[in-house]
């Protein structure tokens, strides 16, 4: 990634169409649920998610999530979003997503990834992938991206997906309470771990373990930062000013809401550009 061209990186892209499977509306409910929840309707694949960031100048991470377990639903593939990635090197960067209940199967693909595909992290989502992040059926993957001393990206907090159906579409919030992100930063240190979203309603339990664990992150996506807790705040300005990290979680918000946002939300003029990229720029070892 050529970061000096570029104006910010978004740590927190999502591919939403796959151009190499066929669209599989199982499940679409959870789509429909989320645009409600974000007041959004935007599903573009990933060539178009790709254009409009290298018109505004912004470089991207980008995963899908893989909840074939949970959900039943066919992921993207990984390959997909790492060709991608390879063909736009420049400006775009592919985080892989593994189901944590593929166990050692699991494992072997994230090797292949990381060999063959050239992915440079990974994405889980413990509420829609319905597991405990310590769980121990996670660890062949995780011990994979820690031998690869790579970072991954956590959900955290209240989940959009599944807000206002029925049951919450059977989605277990509790799965992402970032305090069980303690045991993974002790027991892999190697692995840089974000916490993506302020983490409602645990934001506190997210900067205490962020405080105490020098491999742990948050990134501010989700959310536009005017409605951002005012600790949140607090420390991205002071004690974690070079940990916390832009996203937006396009497209369910764009960039452009989110940076004009950032502006008048209270952050230190200081701290702003290593929000914005300094600080992913570190994270994602380009510099």
């Amino acid at each position: 990634m050529n970061h000096n061209d570029l104006i910010a990186i978004d740590i927190h892209t999502h591919a939403e169409v796959s151009c190499w499977n066929p669209f599989d509306n199982y499940g679409e409910e959870y789509d429909r649920a989320a645009d409600k929840y974000f007041g959004s309707n935007r599903r573009p694949t990933i060539a178009e998610t790709i254009a409009y960031y290298r018109e505004r100048k912004i470089g991207l991470v980008m995963f899908t999530v893989d909840s074939e377990s949970k959900l039943g639903r066919r992921r993207i593939p990984n390959e997909e979003i790492a060709q991608a990635a390879r063909e736009n090197s420049d400006m775009m960067i592919a985080f892989a997503s593994i189901d944590p209940h593929k166990g050692k199967m699991g494992a072997r693909e994230a090797e292949r990834l990381i060999k063959e595909e050239g992915v440079k992290g990974f994405k889980f989502h413990p509420t829609v992938q319905g597991y405990h992040p310590y769980d121990k059926m996670a660890w062949p993957i995780y011990e994979v991206i820690n031998a690869h001393k790579m970072p991954t990206i956590f959900h955290t907090g209240h989940s959009g997906i599944g807000s206002g159906m029925r049951c919450g579409g059977g989605l277990r919030l509790e799965y992402s309470n970032p305090i069980h992100l303690d045991d993974v930063a002790i027991d892999f240190p190697d692995m840089q771990i974000v916490m993506a979203h302020p983490s409602f309603p645990w934001q506190d339990e997210a900067l205490s373990v962020a405080t105490h664990k020098p491999n742990v992150w948050i990134d501010l996506s989700g959310w536009s930062p005017k409605y951002f807790p005012k600790q949140l705040v607090q420390y991205a300005n002071t004690l974690l000013k070079d940990r916390v990290l832009f996203g937006s979680d396009y497209p369910l918000i764009t960039p452009e809401r989110w940076m004009k946002d950032f502006e008048v939300a209270g952050f230190k003029p200081e701290v702003m550009p290593g929000i914005l990229k300094g600080n992913a720029v570190r994270l994602l070892g380009l510099a």
